[in-house]
């Protein structure tokens, strides 16, 4: 499904993290001991894997947090991207994990990053997705409203499009609304999310939209 570009994320196979050495393995299994020791060697805090993934990347994966301090504390790029083009705020976003959103915002990640191959941002991931507690943490972040991808969506307009017009979306749309978002851009057609949402029947989005 297109939008936000949360299918194409990648996170590592069972294979993969059998695989992984250093600190990825510490990474991939939450292993904080583990990963201390492969700090003291002086690993490369930013080497990838073939996905293009840092430890970083795949603690996010996992939601290990624990990890995810350490290895900001020790210098890792807390703004680094994978091959998708994927950060750890997008990674969690579409995870629906806004605990470590709050916490990678906190110790030096981009709420307004733009990224996977759509273009995106993690607030336009989380809105396609209807998880309604990571987008309130990044409209509390700051993150972009407005930023229009380049299938011409922005959150409100991928709630709406991609949702299913359902609590969680309406919710979500609701706290874009609330934050000021500009629901009358539209899309490439010309299009606007309060009309899709009349042409999809989502009366409680018409409601929200025609304020």
């Amino acid at each position: 499904m297109p939008g936000g570009g949360a299918v194409a994320q990648v996170p590592p196979g069972p294979d993969e993290i059998a695989a992984y050495r250093g600190l990825h393995a510490a990474a991939a299994n939450g292993d904080l001991a583990a990963l201390r020791r492969a700090l003291q060697d002086k690993s490369d805090l930013n080497a990838r894997d073939g996905h293009g993934r840092t430890a970083l990347h795949v603690a996010a994966h996992g939601s290990h947090r624990d990890i995810i301090r350490e290895l900001a504390r020790a210098g890792a790029d807390m703004r680094a991207k994978d091959s998708r083009h994927y950060d750890i705020i997008t990674i969690a976003a579409v995870r629906d994990d806004a605990e470590t959103i709050q916490l990678a915002i906190a110790l030096g990640s981009d709420p307004a990053a733009v990224t996977s191959p759509y273009d995106g941002t993690a607030l336009i991931a989380a809105a396609h997705l209807g998880h309604v507690e990571v987008v309130r943490a990044l409209i509390a972040a700051r993150a972009p409203l407005d930023h229009i991808n380049n299938l011409h969506w922005t959150a409100a307009m991928e709630a709406v499009v991609l949702g299913d017009g359902g609590k969680r979306h309406q919710d979500t749309l609701k706290l874009l609304v609330d934050a000021g978002a500009n629901t009358r851009i539209p899309d490439r057609g010309g299009v606007t999310a309060l009309e899709h949402a009349r042409q999809r029947g989502y009366a409680e989005m018409v409601t929200i939209l025609s304020r």
